[in-house]
């Protein structure tokens, strides 16, 4: 789950828009339990949608939602498990989170979850580097999912590949070889730059010293790489693998935040900064956001006025026009301008009304 697939659920309107969120186990025996969960939500979804709308109308949401269930592999779930169906479109989303168990029937997909791990829940992206293949997966804290789209995993098909190298007298076969290493290092980040572009996430690279170096020489990601981890791990589980990889983006986050305190240092002096909701929401309407920095917990709902600019605080959830979180709406604010988001520990912005805005003019 990206920002690419949260946008595409939103962008999605239907009347019969159907959501089943429910909590998930990640070992047996426990995920026994998952198989009944998940029956007996699509059951109260059929039984909501043929009296509200009647079987005829709904039958190709059925249909759908009854191949969708099909398709899920239990022996592989993690905490969460969120379907999405409506009469042209459904989908599902194995999730490193805890879900509240529920269905809701809109107009609408609900996303609200997703929003909430998307932007408070460390992500990132890590690449093995690898001949026979280079995977790539999205990480979520120790959690890594596998992607299996676009042009990954990816299997170096050419010499020095799955091609023998040409031979002959007076060929340096290693130097031959090392030229096609780099062309394959160039594909796979050329292939990387699709899911960069559309979720831009700190990058862990994982090979052996050699296909690091080649990487790091023709990739345009390395001011996105925060850590590095050498060893060959081809055929380590994506369950190991994270366990391996977290520590480092631990420490990598951690020297990042620091990075950025120094920067907020410089932008208070030169008075080029944004200080609490309001004064932050205006300056990143304008696209003047660089950076923003936000306590972890902090969430508060509000409504814009008249003008579309200005919040106003919101006790009354059931109002219509209330943003439930205004600062999850900033955040996808500032990085659909360009900005970057840094998550920082409660009380480390108590001068900033717990947020802050470095401006780029």
């Amino acid at each position: 789950m990206n920002r690419n697939d949260v946008q595409q659920l939103q962008s999605l309107s239907d009347p019969l828009s159907l959501s089943i969120l429910l909590p998930t186990n990640r070992s047996h025996p426990e995920n026994q339990q998952d198989t009944i969960r998940l029956k007996n939500l699509v059951s109260e979804a059929t039984d909501r949608l043929v009296t509200q709308y009647g079987k005829r109308e709904v039958e190709p949401l059925l249909t759908r939602l009854e191949a969708l269930t099909a398709q899920v592999d239990f022996r592989n779930t993690l905490d969460g498990l969120a379907l999405y169906v409506s009469p042209n479109f459904s989908r599902q989303y194995v999730l490193p989170f805890l879900l509240k168990e529920r269905v809701i029937l809109d107009q609408t997909f609900a996303t609200r979850d997703l929003v909430f791990a998307l932007h408070r829940s460390p992500r990132y992206w890590t690449l093995v580097l690898s001949e026979k293949p280079t995977r790539l997966f999205e990480g979520l804290r120790d959690t890594l999912i596998e992607i299996r789209e676009g042009e990954f995993p990816m299997m170096h098909l050419g010499p020095g590949g799955a091609e023998s190298l040409p031979g002959g007298f007076g060929i340096k076969r290693s130097g031959i070889r090392d030229e096609y290493d780099r062309q394959f290092f160039r594909h796979v980040d050329e292939a990387f730059e699709h899911f960069q572009s559309a979720d831009p996430l700190p990058l862990t690279v994982v090979g052996v010293q050699r296909n690091l170096a080649f990487f790091e020489e023709v990739s345009k990601h390395n001011n996105s790489t925060l850590c590095t981890l050498e060893g060959s791990h081809d055929k380590t589980s994506p369950h190991e693998l994270g366990e391996l990889v977290w520590p480092l983006v631990q420490e990598g986050l951690a020297s990042q935040r620091k990075e950025v305190f120094n920067e907020l240092g410089k932008a208070i002096g030169a008075r080029q900064f944004a200080s609490g909701i309001q004064s932050v929401w205006q300056a990143a309407q304008e696209g003047r956001g660089a950076i923003l920095l936000v306590e972890q917990g902090f969430h508060t709902s509000a409504r814009l006025d008249s003008t579309g600019i200005n919040l106003i605080p919101a006790d009354n959830l059931a109002e219509a026009g209330i943003l439930d979180d205004a600062v999850d709406e900033l955040i996808e604010t500032v990085l659909s301008k360009g900005g970057q988001v840094v998550f920082t520990e409660d009380g480390t912005l108590e001068l900033h009304q717990r947020i802050v805005l470095i401006l780029r003019y």
